[in-house]
């Protein structure tokens, strides 16, 4: 039996017998002709069956053949799967790739029922009720092969510096982050916590000796947020290094990341992701711009906005801004927003040694959204322990992690950041559904 050829692989194949398999896009039955867009995970292809005969002709040797294979094609419903054995024929006046097919013998695998739930115009929660017939489309095959681009290159990163993978577990005894964001489960006779992060974990390894460590796995949040940024469940790309001097250490690290990660990106797909969402990637250089907060505040303000929030933190319609400015001055679509207040931050970011109200941390921002938070680590157990106590924490229900400091553990930091978001900037996307396999949200738990 032939075997099966996926359909990005048909141009650089001599004419001759193939074998393909995919669904049916379209079909347009003519009188003499019929013609076939077959689409699989790689591509589209013309099918041709130009030995139509809808009737029975006792002169044609080929009738019990013909007929069949005519009425086969024009039964067949769009989203059917269906496996065709045809001659394979370059032709370059055939817009869809240069090559088509004529058909030899078809096979329908399954069926597809004739009225498809999914159309051109269909909005997004349409379109995930129905995310699987919504992922046939190009574009959203794109999304997640340039998904799969961008953290093997990261993945190439780490593995070339010696970083050890781990996964952390993603039931807990207690919050990592804020209370306000837990999601509680019932647990035998107890009760857990989904993980809102592995930063008690990654920061476990350091106390292990591992050294530089990465996990990509889920995080989740209790936010009863319906913004196109938020989701319940998202995907955290993670990291921590023992060792380092200062948070710079940090954001040299983020940026070698995000510069291989685009740069593969690029190399790979951006000819696909120029044709049909209609941008260029962009590969930042290095070094991204840093901007204090407070600065950052000031340079807002002083074109036109002030940030209007009580606490110390920068508001949404802030950090665009920002990144406008930034664009502007340094043609960068990246910025490290640096020394955030300590009141906005969690109790293991180590303070600054010369103005302990500021912290050891930083944001990135992209295209105008956050993305990413990270820090160096308060390491020494008795500021640990105080910092706790001064957020209001009870160190008792820190237990199991301040342990992890009272046997030696070395200078630290690192990050997390959502892989969901990275996609969606740099895609231009409206929304972190449009990039998320299965999204979740606080109204959204199917499919």
């Amino acid at each position: 039996m032939t075997e099966r050829v996926l359909i990005k692989d048909l141009a650089a194949r001599e004419d001759g017998t193939v074998r393909v398999s995919g669904w049916v896009e379209k079909v347009r039955d003519q009188r003499y002709v019929q013609f076939v867009v077959l689409r699989d995970e790689s591509g589209a292809v013309q099918l041709v069956n130009g030995g139509v005969l809808r009737e029975p002709d006792a002169d044609n040797p080929r009738s019990d053949i013909l007929v069949p294979r005519t009425t086969t094609i024009s039964e067949l419903t769009q989203g059917s799967f269906v496996t065709v054995v045809g001659e394979l024929q370059h032709n370059e006046r055939v817009k869809l790739g240069g090559v088509e097919v004529q058909i030899e013998e078809i096979e329908v695998v399954t069926t597809s029922l004739p009225d498809n739930p999914v159309a051109g115009d269909s909005g997004i929660d349409v379109r995930l009720d129905w995310r699987f017939l919504d992922l046939r489309r190009p574009e959203q095959n794109l999304v997640f092969r340039v998904q799969t681009a961008f953290l093997h290159a990261l993945r190439q990163v780490w593995v070339d510096r010696g970083f050890i993978e781990i996964q952390t577990p993603k039931l807990m005894a207690s919050a990592s982050e804020s209370r306000a964001e837990l999601f509680e489960v019932e647990y035998f006779e107890g009760k857990a916590f989904l993980a809102q992060s592995p930063q008690f974990f990654k920061q476990m390894a350091q106390a292990a000796g591992f050294g530089g460590i990465f996990e990509v796995g889920p995080a989740f949040r209790a936010d009863h947020s319906f913004t196109s940024r938020h989701a319940t469940e998202f995907t955290s790309i993670d990291t921590e290094l023992s060792w380092i001097n200062s948070p710079e250490d940090v954001m040299e690290l983020h940026e070698e990341l995000l510069v291989a990660g685009l740069t593969a990106v690029k190399e790979k797909l951006g000819d696909e992701i120029e044709k049909l969402f209609g941008i260029e990637v962009e590969v930042p250089t290095r070094p991204f711009p840093r901007i204090p907060l407070a600065e950052a505040k000031e340079i807002v303000k002083a074109e036109g906005y002030e940030v209007p929030r009580a606490d110390a933190d920068m508001d949404p319609e802030g950090e665009r801004r920002i990144a406008a400015h930034v664009r502007k001055k340094f043609g960068h679509d990246f910025v490290f927003l640096t020394e955030y207040d300590s009141s906005i931050r969690p109790f293991y970011h180590m303070r600054n040694a010369d103005n302990p109200q500021l912290t050891e941390s930083y944001d990135l921002i992209y295209r105008g959204t956050e993305i990413s938070t990270g820090a160096q680590r308060e390491h020494r157990i008795e500021v640990l322990e105080a910092q706790a106590v001064e957020k209001g924490m009870d160190p008792a229900e820190l237990g199991f992690y301040l342990d992890f400091f009272r046997y030696g553990v070395p200078p630290h930091g690192g990050f997390g950041m959502g892989l969901n978001r990275v996609l969606m900037l740099l895609l231009k996307q409206q929304s972190i559904r449009e990039v998320t396999y299965l999204f979740r949200g606080p109204n959204r738990l199917l499919p």
